[in-house]
């Protein structure tokens, strides 16, 4: 599997970092609990089997064009009612734009996740993978302590068979 993914500028990574601390401290599912060194606060803009032959060098040419691109954090959701937990990201029309040409880009690559396909895909920064929908109350007060903005800064593209990740552009700031 690879991913697209737009990573979050350092205040707003810290943000929603805290968040994932206070989560935990109240002893909910949380993504501060994932120690790999590639957890870190990103969007997920597709998922697919491999990337058709030159994609990675047309997302990076992409990328080099569009970012950074203005944020804005929504409400705190459980996604399908029962995992994850995610902080919903206000689709701009620019982010929509940015999203549709991606698709574009991986048009015809085997095993696109249906989760990010133009037109199902609901924008979002994942909190907690497994959460309970009862829980909810309790998370979006702790979560969503205010509505937060910033700036996605870079892409990379997450591999799920090595467990690692490569930038998409020239503006990537991996740590």
């Amino acid at each position: 599997m690879r991913t697209v993914e737009l990573l979050c500028s350092p205040p707003l990574e810290k943000t929603v970092r805290a968040a994932w601390d206070r989560l935990a401290v109240a002893g909910l599912p949380s993504l501060a609990r994932n120690t790999h060194p590639t957890n870190r606060p990103h969007l997920t803009m597709a998922s697919v089997d491999a990337f058709p032959p030159g994609a990675a060098s047309r997302l990076a040419d992409l990328f080099d064009d569009a970012l950074p691109l203005a944020v804005h954090l929504d409400r705190v959701e459980v996604l399908d009612g029962s995992a994850p937990l995610v902080w919903l990201v206000h689709p701009t029309p620019e982010l929509t734009r940015l999203h549709e040409a991606v698709w574009d880009v991986l048009a015809g690559a085997d095993g696109q996740h249906p989760w990010h396909v133009p037109g199902r895909w609901v924008p979002h920064l994942s909190l907690a993978l497994r959460f309970r929908d009862h829980d909810r109350r309790l998370a979006r007060a702790l979560a969503c302590v205010d509505r937060p903005s910033g700036q996605f800064v870079a892409a990379r593209s997450y591999d799920g068979d090595t467990r690692t990740v490569v930038p998409l552009g020239s503006g990537h700031r991996e740590r």
